[in-house]
């Protein structure tokens, strides 16, 4: 059978990325190994593809060199759209300081419940993506982030069409995605709602806070550190960031949660082990087989930055090339947490590995905010779904638009 270099090679120009783009999400378990060890770089007329974990790192680390230029048409002023700016470093720490991470612990159990409570009502079948991994961390938002008087299902529509504009509807993605004005389109009415939302939210809170009586949660703690004058941090901000809360937590969420779970399935000999572990008191015994599910099906294959000035790449290698300012560079991720230089026998299903060098949260400057948060809101949710034991799917995993859109389980009620 032909390589697929040759088969790239042997392709016009043209049609390139569409065809690395194919191999890379339909057939990564081989195209990934030939790639980090004959063509780690693969340059196209798109953009450039880096493999090998050292190359993804770089890219993801050196934020001077590697920007996130990509985002500000979908986010404008919004610190992750940033990279060495006040406003970033600013805001980023104003936003884990009030997340209040100690409240972890409480989070998790609230989590647990709320997916129990779900999957109790289903009654032995329920649509996850439909009925439960966006509802769950949803319903956190609304308790402990303080985004709460408002119906869900416009709060998941928010962060649906936030997280569509911003990942899968880039300039690279438009051979791929059926009418992009029209997400963007959607993208800014979901705005104009939200942004109306929660400016009547903030009035609201703001009369509470200054009464004394605004609450233990996110949104009460930003409009303090406002009004204590204490930082720069205007209402705007408050109002921005509140907004991020949420874009953030929910997609995200349920799709890493659908991949795990479809992982989980997948391989039956772990799955046995995994439901075995979920039965344990202590959850966390459970959180390294979702870590490993998600190392092989991470819910984004690679992340994408804008060279800013000459970067040499592969350094060291025969294949040592220099990216120049202005080219898209795609950090595959997915084929660098499979690099055995890093993930000793790579193939092996492994709970008990390290999972520092995980890409599943983010890498570097633009790691994902909440991570303590998602780390446990993740496996947690895949917890309460293998307490049961004899839930399975029912069908297929349904992607529409890049993201899981239906997943239907099923179990003895």
């Amino acid at each position: 059978m032909t390589s697929y270099i040759d088969r790239i090679d042997a392709a016009a120009p043209a049609q390139r990325w569409a065809l690395a783009r194919g191999f890379m999400l339909n057939e990564p378990r081989t195209f990934f190994p030939e790639m980090r060890e004959h063509r780690p770089l693969l340059e196209l007329p798109e953009l450039t593809m880096v493999f090998r974990f050292a190359d993804c790192a770089t890219v993801l680390r050196r934020y001077q060199d590697f920007g996130v230029d990509l985002y500000v048409p979908k986010q404008g002023d919004y610190f992750m759209a940033q990279d060495d700016t006040a406003d970033h470093w600013r805001d980023k720490s104003v936003m884990r300081s009030i997340l209040d991470f100690e409240q972890v612990p409480d989070m998790r159990a609230f989590i647990g419940e709320t997916a129990a409570r779900l999957l109790r009502d289903a009654k032995g079948r329920i649509d996850a993506p439909k009925q439960l991994t966006r509802d769950v961390p949803v319903a956190l938002v609304q308790k402990f982030f303080g985004l709460n008087e408002r119906d869900p299902k416009d709060l998941i529509e928010w962060s649906y069409w936030n997280q569509q504009d911003a990942f899968h509807n880039q300039p690279f993605d438009a051979p791929f995605v059926d009418d992009p004005e029209n997400i963007v389109k959607q993208r800014k009415s979901a705005n104009i709602r939200l942004a109306l939302y929660i400016a009547r939210l903030v009035a609201e809170r703001t009369v509470a806070v200054k009464l004394g009586l605004g609450g233990d949660n996110s949104v009460s703690r930003l409009l303090r550190l406002s009004f204590s004058g204490g930082l720069k941090f205007s209402l705007k901000k408050v109002l921005f960031n509140a907004g991020g809360l949420l874009i953030g937590a929910v997609e995200t969420t349920s799709h890493t949660v659908n991949n795990a779970m479809a992982e989980l399935f997948a391989r039956p000999d772990v799955l046995a082990a995994a439901r075995k572990a979920a039965m344990e008191p202590d959850p966390k015994a459970f959180d390294g087989f979702v870590m490993e599910a998600l190392r092989s099906r991470p819910a984004f294959p690679y992340f994408f930055r804008t060279c800013h000035r000459p970067t040499e790449l592969c350094g060291g290698t025969s294949f040592a090339h220099v990216v120049q300012p202005g080219s898209t560079v795609l950090a595959v991720t997915h084929s660098a947490m499979h690099d055995p230089a890093v993930f000793p026998d790579p193939l092996r299903f492994d709970p008990a590995r390290s999972q520092a060098d995980n890409f599943t949260f983010g890498y570097g400057l633009h790691e994902c905010l909440g991570r303590p948060i998602a780390a446990v809101m993740v496996p947690e949710i895949v917890r309460q779904c293998l307490r049961i034991p004899d839930l399975k799917p029912v069908g297929p995993l349904k992607m529409e638009r890049g993201v899981p859109e239906h997943f239907p389980l099923g179990w003895a009620a």
